[in-house]
């Protein structure tokens, strides 16, 4: 009886003790916050490599942490309804700083506004932990805005 207490309990100092760095840099958990919104330093609309313009505006970033790496996951919102093919394009990683830039397929013919909610696009990329071995801040940059997320 008492061995198994002793165990339970040492246990239990072990799983509290994870919780309590959560902000630091060798937790994984506690990798990038919260997105905020950052002013957009990509003024053109496409590169003649990839000529898809940027979504108008980036409404969310989030950044998950999995075995592997991470998630990148960006939520946009274009002009109307009916862009498609979305895609986040890499840029090379500057003074820490991991750039993706959020592009979309215009629709074909005219399309009306409706709803934001109908109009909105999420996609996502991974970044492997190697990746992310000298990334402070990751940027998803739209043709209006930029949302940023930092560890």
């Amino acid at each position: 009886m008492t061995k198994r207490m002793l165990a339970t309990l040492s246990v239990l100092l072990v799983l509290a003790a994870c919780g309590s760095g959560q902000r630091t840099w060798y937790n994984p958990f506690g990798w990038f916050g919260g997105s905020q919104e950052t002013e957009s330093l990509v003024q053109d609309v496409g590169t003649p490599q990839d000529p898809r313009p940027l979504v108008d505006q980036v409404l969310s970033l989030s950044v998950e942490p999995f075995d592997g790496g991470a998630i990148i996951r960006a939520t946009g919102l274009p002009q109307t309804q009916g862009f498609w093919a979305a895609e986040l394009i890499a840029e090379p990683v500057v003074d820490g700083r991991a750039r993706f830039r959020f592009v979309v397929v215009p629709p074909v013919e005219p399309m009306r506004v409706s709803t934001q909610p109908s109009r909105e696009i999420t996609v996502a990329t991974t970044l492997t932990n190697r990746d992310l071995e000298g990334i402070s801040e990751i940027i998803v940059t739209g043709a209006r805005n930029a949302r940023s997320s930092r560890r």
